[in-house]
């Protein structure tokens, strides 16, 4: 049984799309463990303020019809962050939708969430580094079971759970606790989950795309403060925005003392 020094929340989202800077999440579902083996299930249906594409209907079931009397994400923003507090966090491809999706939806809601401080499990890296397949493949190898009502979310994070349960029984070498889980398949040292930003491997922050890419943030933005204002106007995500101001601030703060 994995042993927690902090409840584990599985989470899985469905959403209008799967670009995060402008897709919104129209469902959410969270399986939580705790310490002594039980859990609790947290489901919302969000209204995401925008129409959902009939093409993203058909793949997880939920229509404008079904979410036009839902709360928006910002009136239950507080309560979800209340149900995460003190957890670390489970997923499926984590790095991709899910966390990135989240964490735009609290910086939208004006609420303040850090995944600074949690441990992030991507139960779909562990399935890639070990067997390298899909989550219903997953669910089936390890599992031997058909996953039945996929891109459901509560459906899917149950299935994200014992999926987990299940690698802890085939893989010995992942121990059973989320700090070994995490030491045995690497951990996703990220700046903004966007991944426009990234570490050197001297660990300088450096831009990770466009004509910038492999150079120092710090470097660039002195020579050409501009490239800030660019990137705050343009089309990318609120958590890297979050994240180049945050550097920038830092940036003009050395500046200042030196």
């Amino acid at each position: 049984m994995l042993q927690l020094k902090k409840p584990l929340a599985f989470l899985d989202i469905e959403a209008t799309g799967s670009n995060v800077a402008t897709d919104r999440i129209v469902e959410i579902a969270i399986v939580k463990y705790l310490h002594d083996g039980n859990r609790t299930v947290k489901r919302k249906i969000i209204n995401p303020q925008m129409p959902i594409p009939a093409t993203i209907s058909e793949i997880h079931g939920i229509t404008d019809e079904m979410v036009q009397n839902a709360p928006t994400f910002k009136q239950v923003a507080q309560e979800i962050k209340q149900f995460l507090d003190g957890c670390d966090l489970a997923c499926y491809n984590a790095y991709r939708l899910d966390i990135p999706m989240l964490v735009e939806e609290f910086i939208r809601a004006d609420v303040d969430f850090d995944v600074r401080n949690r441990k992030l499990v991507d139960v779909q890296k562990i399935f890639h580094t070990m067997e390298q397949r899909t989550l219903a493949a997953a669910y089936k190898f390890y599992c031997n079971k058909t996953l039945e009502g996929a891109h459901g979310a509560e459906v899917d994070a149950g299935a994200t759970a014992e999926i987990l349960f299940a690698q802890l029984e085939r893989y010995p070498q992942l121990g059973n606790s989320v700090e070994s889980i995490v030491k045995a398949v690497g951990e996703d040292n990220v700046i903004d989950f966007a991944r426009r930003f990234a570490y050197d491997d001297k660990g300088v922050e450096v831009f990770n795309f466009g004509k910038h890419k492999g150079r120092p943030i710090a470097d660039v933005l002195n020579a050409e403060p501009q490239y800030y204002d660019w990137m705050m106007r343009g089309e990318f995500p609120m958590n890297t925005k979050q994240k180049l101001t945050e550097i920038y601030t830092r940036i003009k703060l050395k500046k200042r003392t030196s």
